[in-house]
């Protein structure tokens, strides 16, 4: 493995290690970005993924990128080379898809900003192994195999840590975070739309406090 594949390695695990949880977050309101990222961080998660899904997503990540400093801010939902590009340009901590295309896999090996490539099976995992990455999204967590699908892969593919997204919420997140391959879950019930919506951010720093007191074992 390059010295280059192995600190990227390290900076994602040491971004997605902070917390037990990376908030997954669909905003449609530029203006809501920032207050909601610093809400977020004060309750303890500093990795925030911003998912691609909504017209001010691009806005979004380069606001919190310039004001709120204790962010490690990623980019979700990326399908392309050309999103990669895009949000690596913008200065993003690590770049999140839902699964992995050989495209995008070529232009995550050229790039200095870490990459969280989406696995549902132990053959896609096995394949990206093989391409030097040991961090993986499981997505779509739940619908996948959830928890005893990730505990059955953890025998046979004991190098590969897992932060399953899809499905997650504080009901069954602690049983995710109790497996040995399991580095950190995503899940977007920190940020409820509701409290986005009423700009309620200590409900949001609350359910963050909450979720950073869940532990890895």
């Amino acid at each position: 493995m390059s010295d280059l594949i192995e600190d990227r390695n390290r900076r994602l695990s040491a971004v997605l290690a902070a917390a037990p949880v990376v908030p997954v977050l669909t905003i449609d309101d530029r203006a809501h970005a920032v207050p909601l990222a610093k809400a977020l961080v004060a309750g303890g998660l500093t990795a925030l993924e911003v998912t691609l899904r909504t017209a001010a997503a691009v806005d979004s990540i380069r606001a919190i990128l310039a004001e709120v400093p204790g962010a490690n801010v990623g980019a979700g939902t990326v399908t392309s080379p050309d999103q990669y590009r895009a949000v690596e340009k913008l200065g993003v901590k690590f770049v999140v898809s839902p699964g992995a295309t050989p495209s995008l896999v070529s232009v995550a090996s050229d790039s200095p900003v870490p990459y969280l490539p989406g696995v549902a099976t132990a053959g896609e995992a096995m394949t990206l192994y093989e391409a030097g990455y040991r961090t993986l999204k499981f997505f779509p967590a739940e619908q996948a195999g959830g928890v005893a699908y990730l505990r059955a892969l953890a025998a046979p593919l004991p190098a590969i840590r897992f932060c399953p997204t899809g499905g997650v919420s504080v009901s069954n997140a602690a049983a995710y975070l109790a497996l040995p391959n399991v580095i950190c879950v995503g899940g977007s019930w920190v940020a409820p739309a509701a409290a986005l919506a009423s700009g309620d951010w200590q409900v949001v720093t609350g359910l963050a406090r909450a979720a950073t007191a869940l532990k890895t074992v």
